[in-house]
């Protein structure tokens, strides 16, 4: 091996994070085209001129066996003899192999663009249970815990009087005084 080379192993670890990568079932043997196609790209071996998106499905495709839809890392590794001239051109192969290497190493898959969670003032201010007003008030306690169930339904009044009666309570001492 060359001065400054990198290690296959090294290699190896960085395939197996993308082999697993948004794969639950994946074991980290082998690669689907999806990831192939990540790995190269989270790595920069697509730039846009010499190696693109396209060139990478064809590699894929011809390093994998015809019924399979998954690359071992012996295939990966074929992937990257054929790509590495293209990307790394006026280099020898060896020489371009060994930068191709250098871009995959101690790389794992990046998650650009996955979703932040919002907290953005209108989320604080629709959210903040003192502001409520009306039926949705009573809902939510003083501390701004909800109530459950309590605070949902209107329960029915069984003590026999009608709704809003003032003298409420006052029978008993009614039939006592008679």
């Amino acid at each position: 091996m060359a001065e400054g080379s990198v290690s296959v192993a090294e290699v190896e670890t960085s395939f197996k994070k993308f082999a697993v990568h948004g794969d639950t079932k994946a074991t980290g043997k082998e690669m689907n085209g999806k990831n192939f196609a990540k790995l190269c790209k989270d790595c920069r071996v697509i730039d846009g001129k010499n190696v693109t998106a396209t060139d990478i499905d064809i590699v894929f495709s011809k390093v994998k066996a015809k019924s399979v839809r998954v690359i071992t890392f012996e295939q990966f590794n074929q992937a990257l003899v054929e790509l590495a001239p293209k990307r790394f051109k006026g280099k020898g192969q060896e020489e371009a192999l060994q930068q191709l290497y250098g871009l995959i190493v101690g790389k794992e898959p990046a998650n650009v663009g996955v979703t932040k969670v919002a907290k953005a003032a209108a989320v604080d201010r629709l959210t903040d249970t003192t502001k409520y007003t009306g039926s949705h008030k009573e809902r939510f306690d003083e501390s701004g815990k909800g109530k459950g169930k309590v605070g949902r339904q209107d329960l029915p009044d069984t003590s026999g009087y009608v709704g809003a009666y003032k003298g409420q309570g006052t029978y008993d001492d009614k039939v006592k005084e008679a």
